[in-house]
């Protein structure tokens, strides 16, 4: 019988019997929290709700009751439940107390001593562990008051899940938006459980609630597809959505670095602050990366068409009696290999990735060679692994020391990751 047991059966063993307070605030994400109480509740956790009021407009006390199987706590004077001073036995009969989503107004609360309603108070009235996961607006979140607010809770001790990046409600994109369930989840494993079995980090804030590690430096990171014309109306182009690339942008930049986008033709809102370079072609996006230098880092996840037509008709092509037109094709210019082989100018780390539908490590590792780059990140593209377009990745970083495989995560959370693991490699190495 094999040793190896998977994450729901961990979590199952970690997470029985446990009792988990959730408080539930105002927002869009809080229907996410329906969610996160059924994922607790099947590994074994017993999930007492609490709500505010500005939550119960998004979602309803009884559908959080019917999933948890518990009384909704909505109101701090509750005759019933004051007679054995209520708040106090709910915030401390927890093994761990989760709020999601955590407002910036909770945050505020907390940070600074106000028990104006029953979630503020049940926080102040314990000394039990508290996991927070954020979710607002980008410019709530990045707010220096904000930012301040969380920074001081983590060092009073309280855990924060996220906030992951990603396109919001209100039409913008960037740092704001709540964890997914299944890594809140994951950091409730770690807070309760063995943290040395456990593959995500606890603290998964954004960089901005910490010291900045790449203010001052420069990274260029290339996004989407491109687009190579055959004639005024059809082009060759890969399935890129571009989503994994503005994710790396937005928190690159949120780890205090200036940053230039170069994106080809992609439906993204640009991340607030960046330096956007729009363009459509391998050759435009050769140029303009080169044009874009110098550079700290330069992070290659463009999905760059290898071929264009070797020559693109002024108009458009017409079916004939003779069947299809031959197309000739050419080779489009390595952007990858043409920054990492500089003799002048080279970033200091020069990041690559392998859009692979088979050996995907293997494939990735001989791709690291021949671009003579500082790291691949690989990931297995097959229609039926839903990376391409979708919202989540597993990827495997590459580089001459081996292979780290990471687990399935939301691309948000697999940029925060890669820029993490980017901003220690140039303090290792003392950039």
């Amino acid at each position: 019988m094999s040793g190896a047991i998977d994450n729901q059966q961990r979590g199952t063993w970690m997470l029985s019997g446990k009792r988990i307070l959730l408080i539930v605030c105002g927002g869009i994400a809080a229907y996410k929290s329906l969610d996160l109480v059924r994922r607790l509740r099947e590994r074994g956790a017993h999930v007492r709700p609490a709500m505010t009021q500005s939550a119960q407009h998004f979602v309803t006390p009884l559908s959080l009751a019917t999933l948890s199987g518990e009384k909704v706590h909505t109101e701090l004077f509750s005759l019933t439940d004051e007679t054995e001073i209520g708040h106090i036995e709910l915030s401390r009969s927890a093994d761990l107390i989760v709020v999601a989503p955590a407002t910036a107004n909770i945050a505020a609360k907390l940070a600074h001593g106000i028990a104006d309603d029953l979630a503020s108070t049940l926080l102040l009235a314990t000394d039990t562990k508290i996991l927070m996961a954020p979710a607002m607006n980008l410019r709530m979140w990045l707010h220096p008051a904000t930012q301040s607010n969380f920074k001081l809770l983590q060092e009073r001790g309280i855990a924060v899940c996220g906030p992951a990046d990603g396109a919001m409600a209100c039409g913008e994109f960037g740092p704001g938006r709540m964890s997914e369930p299944l890594e809140i989840v994951a950091s409730i494993e770690r807070l309760l459980g063995d943290e040395t079995k456990l593959p995500l980090p606890l603290a998964n804030v954004s960089m901005t609630a910490q010291a900045e590690p790449l203010a001052g430096k420069h990274v260029i990171v290339t996004s989407g597809p491109t687009h190579e014309a055959i004639d005024p109306v059809r082009y060759i182009a890969n399935r890129s959505s571009g989503k994994q690339g503005y994710a790396i942008a937005a928190q690159a930049l949120a780890a205090g670095a200036r940053v230039t986008l170069i994106s080809g033709p992609v439906n993204l809102p640009a991340p607030a602050g960046v330096e956007l370079v729009r363009v459509e072609s391998a050759l435009q996006m050769h140029a303009a990366a080169h044009a874009a230098l110098p550079a700290d880092i330069f992070v290659a996840a463009a999905a760059v068409a290898d071929w264009r037509a070797a020559a693109a008709s002024k108009g458009k092509i017409k079916k004939g009696s003779s069947g299809p037109p031959k197309l000739d094709l050419e080779e489009n210019p390595d952007i990858l290999a043409s920054v990492a082989t500089l003799k002048k100018g080279r970033p200091f780390l020069v990041i690559g990735f392998a859009a692979e539908t088979d050996d995907v490590k293997a494939n990735g590792a001989a791709k690291l060679n021949r671009k003579k780059c500082d790291m691949i990140v690989a990931n297995d593209v097959r229609p039926e692994s839903g990376v391409m377009g979708g919202d989540s990745n597993s990827v495997h970083l590459i580089t001459k020391s081996g292979v780290e495989t990471w687990p399935e995560l939301p691309k948000g959370e697999v940029a925060r990751r890669l820029v993490a693991r980017l901003a220690s490699m140039m303090r290792g190495a003392g950039q």
